[in-house]
């Protein structure tokens, strides 16, 4: 069967893997979020902080968030404080506990239970004649620096589980540098063909005492000299371990396992994979380059995305990670699945829904749990749930059928990297299995904020692929949407110059488990456009709005402000004063008092028409004024005039003369 293995590493926030099968279904899945590095397969020179003689345990600190948690039977013998002659005793009974003809690889599953249980009883058999002769406080010592590397990750409150044997993955062999065990075959390798040729490779290598090879399933078709050369790679990593642990201090960090680019290549690469493509120039080159040490032939298999349409998208396979975070999975005859998991255990309910294809109800209770059982298996890997997990297969009578069904389960497993035990179907339709923990699940890896707003991106730009252009109102809590204005604000720029959209952020509170919720609306117009609009209408609005004054000395205040700064105010005079105005503008220090006192009573006769017609009239109906009291007034007009004068000077300054033709008056 052919298969594509798809990588996107277009955000810097999170790495993405899948594998699809010919018919472009999701066969394998990792992510990788930058703030939740992976640590498993690491190894740390740390430190011991506490021995605890009731658990048979000791506490480490190795530069983790938390201490690690190291047990008794993963310590090795060499960092036990006794004599050297004993040492070299428990040493030898280690080794002949030890076969070095079939061997469990850690990142296979066994061919059987029974497999599995001969192994654990071997393991048990060794820890136990070491614990009837030490205790844990009798031979390790508070702060003792001890080689550790990560079994499992960080979960919850616990910290890290730890082991002081350490393991080293290349691509066709696992190198475990201080066990005794030799030369070791997958047992997922069966055929005895295969396993004699394989055996042939593993002598004429060159193993050294005290180390340990195993074969990896990957190995099963290579030549010998590229089984070797894959060992010799190994044991030079295992020189520059040891070279750089003895002049590191504890806590520190000697190895990383790798990125996620590396180990996807490393462990999910193989045959049946036709082509790599990549998005992201910087794993593009990353993948190039250790495809190159790796198997330099295949480097031709490995492809740039270049295509606007993300990568996923295009594929089709954006919708079914989606799916992954609901509980739900339906089955193809109608069926579909309920996970739920918790703290004890991963529950799995099958029901048979709208399966009603069968011509009785054990008929349909078979075929939907059979194709529970391929879909068990395939969401235990994409999920990673690890644990004890339950399935709650829907009831049959026959036992054959319950057979039938174990079986099903059993074989869709074996594509399953963890180690895993499977059960029996009990009297009550349950059947209980446990899987090892490799990683964390997917649910705890993509909860973080910024593996949250890497989501809502790809939700838009799925959004608009199948639905096509439409403005975006995307509603989520304060916490995202700042995230999202503040650091992906770039990428929200890209969205809206691509699709020629814009993308509204509201803060509301969504219900149910959902972070976010995307509305669709239609298209407005140019922006720029509707900004002049707004802008010009206000403009309109405030004029409009003005009441003219009717008292005199308010509608010349009222005129000063509301008329523009760059326009000069109308001087009302006849033509003949004219050349006075025109004198007094060009020289206006130079002014006597004479010229700005008859200015000013000449302005202010034809500004007021009205009143200065009012005043006409009155004079006719009074009687002739004595001349003393015609001075009085005279000169009560004028102080009164030079009080005023400082205004009419600023009305000047801002009105401009304009001569009417009819009249001979100048006007506004």
């Amino acid at each position: 069967m052919s298969y594509r293995m798809l990588i996107d590493a277009n955000h810097d926030e999170e790495t993405r893997v899948i594998v699809l099968n010919k018919e472009g279904k999701i066969e394998e899945f990792d992510i990788e979020a930058k703030d939740r590095n992976q640590i498993r397969g690491n190894i740390y020179l740390a430190k011991v902080t506490r021995v605890e003689p009731s658990l048979q345990s000791a506490f480490v600190e190795y530069g983790g968030n938390r201490h690690g948690f190291l047990a008794f039977n993963e310590i090795h013998p060499d960092y036990y404080q006794i004599p050297t002659s004993e040492r070299k005793k428990l040493l030898d009974e280690e080794t002949e506990l030890v076969t070095d003809t079939d061997a469990s690889e850690d990142i296979d599953e066994p061919e059987s239970d029974e497999a599995e249980d001969v192994i654990n009883q071997e393991e048990s058999k060794r820890v136990s004649k070491q614990r009837k002769r030490y205790k844990i406080q009798e031979v390790i010592k508070k702060r003792q620096i001890i080689l550790v590397q990560v079994t499992k990750e960080e979960r919850g409150n616990k910290g890290a589980a730890l082991t002081s044997y350490i393991s080293l993955a290349g691509r066709y062999c696992v190198l475990m540098p201080n066990t005794a065990r030799g030369g070791g075959i997958s047992r997922k390798i069966s055929d005895i063909k295969t396993r004699n040729k394989i055996k042939a490779s593993i002598d004429s290598l060159k193993i050294p005492d005290g180390m340990g090879v195993i074969i990896r399933t990957a190995g099963a078709q290579r030549t010998k000299t590229e089984i070797k050369r894959d060992f010799e790679y190994l044991t030079r990593l295992w020189q520059t371990i040891r070279d750089l642990t003895l002049n590191s201090s504890a806590p520190e960090l000697i190895y990383e396992e790798g990125s996620l680019v590396k180990r996807s290549i490393r462990d999910l690469y193989n045959k049946d994979v036709e082509e790599i493509v990549i998005s992201g120039e910087n794993a593009f080159i990353e993948a190039k380059n250790f495809m190159k040490m790796l198997i330099p032939s295949h480097v031709k298999f490995i492809k740039k995305y270049l295509d606007t349409v993300p990568l996923f998208i295009k594929y089709d396979a954006e919708s079914e990670l989606d799916n992954m975070f609901h509980e739900n999975v339906r089955l193809p005859s109608g069926g579909y699945l309920v996970i739920n998991q918790t703290e004890a255990l991963v529950a799995i309910d099958v029901n048979s829904g709208r399966s009603t294809r069968e011509h009785n109800i054990e008929d349909t209770a078979l075929r939907t749990n059979l194709e529970a059982s391929d879909e068990v298996a395939r969401q235990l890997r994409l999920r990673d749930l690890a644990g004890l997990i339950v399935i709650d297969y829907i009831d049959m009578e026959e036992r054959r059928n319950n057979r039938s069904v174990e079986k099903q389960l059993k074989d869709a497993l074996r594509a399953d990297r963890a180690r895993i035990q499977v059960g029996h179907i009990s009297q009550f339709g349950l059947m209980e299995m446990s899987r090892q923990r490799m990683r964390s699940s997917l649910t705890e890896r993509a909860g973080s904020i910024s593996s949250q707003s890497v989501q809502i991106i790809r939700a838009i730009e799925q959004d608009l692929f199948k639905n096509g252009k439409n403005d975006i109102k995307l509603y989520t809590n304060n916490e995202l949407s700042g995230y999202l204005l503040n650091t992906k604000r770039k990428n929200l720029y890209e969205i809206e110059d691509r699709y020629g959209i814009t993308i509204e952020i509201k803060v509301a509170e969504i219900d149910g488990d959902e972070t976010f919720k995307i509305e669709r609306s239609e298209l407005k117009p140019d922006p720029k456009l509707s900004n002049s609009a707004v802008s010009i209408d206000s403009v309109y609005e405030d004029k409009s709005g003005i009441k003219m004054p009717i008292d005199d000395e308010s509608e010349q205040e009222v005129n000063e402000k509301t008329q523009p700064k760059h326009k000069k105010t109308v001087k009302r005079k006849p033509p003949v004063s004219q050349k006075k105005i025109k004198t007094a503008s060009k020289h206006p220090n130079k002014k006597d008092k004479s010229e700005m006192d008859e200015e000013i009573v000449d302005t202010k006769t034809i500004t007021k028409p009205r009143k200065q017609k009012k005043v006409e009239t009155n004079k006719r109906n009074k009687k002739a004024s004595d001349p003393e009291e015609d001075k009085k007034i005279t000169k009560a007009k004028k102080v009164t005039a030079k009080k005023k004068a400082p205004i009419k000077e600023k009305v000047k300054d801002t009105l401009k003369p304009v001569e009417n033709p009819k009249t001979g008056w100048w006007d506004d």
